[in-house]
């Protein structure tokens, strides 16, 4: 059994073979299990492979020293190799659930019984590597085959154990184009509203962000919203729905559906920051929704960063990704601006870090709507026009250098560099002197 692999892929298996061919020279049974042997039935590469054994954590630890025994209370060793880190996990069954987070205790138990334990029955299958044979306890397969997502056993209950799950169900069923199991589907709306009873939001961020990034981010945000889960994580994109367009620039429809499309063009692999961006960009258009001449959304991008910041921070990202996500979202309007602007105020914009996310982002933006992508072609022409690694000169001015002119430290000081820099990158300045008399000459009295 094996998938289109690359050198690096087919390294990681060799090692996971050689790990279980260790265990059994030991006497253990080692299989692969999970989500591994889920995408080598897909002719999917594994990006990792898990191992279960009826070894226990200390005798796993004995076998291969270079460990890190991250859950050997709950049977789980991760093995270090140079190929990367292998999870080898000991066959447990699962004591109550008290949390919704993770079991009080488990019991180690025969492989049969660590099946009835996983979440949804793809995941849920093992994998012989020495005899290359399928072990399937919970019909696994014909799941596969029959392109569904289905709990083991009790849907209800398996949610109510790990409420993790609720958002796992959906991010499966979009990566892999398969539907909700009817009872699945049912089970993840009766206990949408309980997430965040048990999940943490580090969890539900990762989520999230694997929802986006995985592909097929715009199924994943429609079954969010069938299941009821979007108003639970998301209530700022719910929002989104029925809040209509000028159908001139937006024949798509309503913001929702504008957002869902441009996620269906999110390539497989993108970053984080241009996911939550894509995400994100119109959020601030519910809150600034006019009917003048026609339908308008004044200043949304504005409106737009305020909420950004609100839902980055409630998902904790880390304040780099949140910065960028925030630029973004405030920044999208201004690249239709770019062949009008003047060009040293071009030039900052432009190598500003992150414009490569931001016009990518703009592109999708325009693919999603009028399909008109001229301004983007323009401003990638102008890319292509400039020297190639061009550096962002020194700046000629600071802070400190207004200060000892006599300026009042201020809002206004931004402004002014700004200002300077868009001179120095046009030619109209090119010494310290020059940028002290071109300050003095357009802010006299600041």
């Amino acid at each position: 059994m094996t998938a289109m692999t690359t050198p690096e892929n087919a390294a990681k298996e060799a090692a996971a073979r050689d790990l279980c061919a260790t265990l059994r020279k030991a006497g253990f049974r080692a299989l692969f299990a999970g989500g591994c042997v889920r995408d080598l039935l897909m002719g999917v590469p594994p990006k990792d492979y898990d191992i279960a054994t009826n070894a226990l954590p200390e005798q796993v630890m004995a076998l291969f020293p270079r460990n890190a025994p991250v859950g050997a209370a709950f049977g789980v060793v991760l093995v270090i190799r140079p190929e990367g880190l292998f999870e080898v996990a000991t066959f447990r069954s699962d004591g109550p659930y008290l949390d919704g987070r993770r079991p009080a205790a488990v019991t180690f138990c025969a492989e049969e019984e660590d099946a009835a334990r996983r979440d949804f029955t793809i995941n849920a299958m093992f994998l012989d590597p020495e005899r290359d044979e399928l072990i399937d306890f919970i019909g696994g397969r014909e799941d596969l085959a029959r392109r569904l997502v289905r709990a083991v056993g009790d849907p209800v209950a398996r949610f109510r154990e790990d409420r993790l799950r609720l958002l796992r169900a959906v991010r499966f069923a979009a990566k892999t184009g398969f539907s909700l199991d009817p009872a699945t589907h049912a089970a993840v709306k009766a206990e949408a509203a309980s997430l965040h009873s048990g999940a943490s939001v580090e969890r539900v961020r990762e989520e999230l962000v694997k929802m986006l990034t995985e592909g097929r981010a715009g199924t994943a945000l429609t079954l969010l919203d069938e299941t009821g889960l979007l108003g639970v994580v998301l209530p700022e994109i719910q929002a989104m729905k029925g809040v209509e367009q000028p159908p001139e620039f937006h024949p798509e429809g309503d913001v929702f559906a504008h957002t869902r499309l441009m996620l269906d063009f999110l390539p497989a692999g993108c970053t984080a920051t241009l996911a939550m961006g894509a995400l994100l960009h119109d959020v601030g258009k519910p809150l600034t929704q006019t009917f003048e001449d026609r339908i308008r959304f004044n200043l949304h991008d504005k409106a737009g960063a305020h909420i950004a910041r609100e839902v980055t921070q409630r998902l904790r990202f880390s304040n780099q990704e949140s910065a960028r996500i925030l630029w973004l979202v405030e920044e999208h309007m201004r690249v239709a601006a770019i062949p009008k602007m003047r060009e040293g105020k071009r030039r900052l914009f432009v190598t500003e870090p992150g414009f490569d996310e931001l016009l990518e982002l703009c592109r999708l933006d325009c693919l999603s709507s009028h399909r008109d992508l001229e301004g983007i072609t323009w401003v990638e022409r102008y890319l292509a026009s400039l020297p190639p690694d061009m550096p962002r000169p020194p700046r000629l001015f600071n802070g400190n250098d207004l200060l000892a002119l006599g300026y009042t430290p201020g809002p206004q000081f931004t402004a002014i560099l700004n200002s300077v820099e868009e001179a120095q990158l046009e030619g109209a300045v090119s010494t310290r002197e020059e940028a002290a008399a071109f300050v003095r000459q357009h802010w006299p009295s600041a």
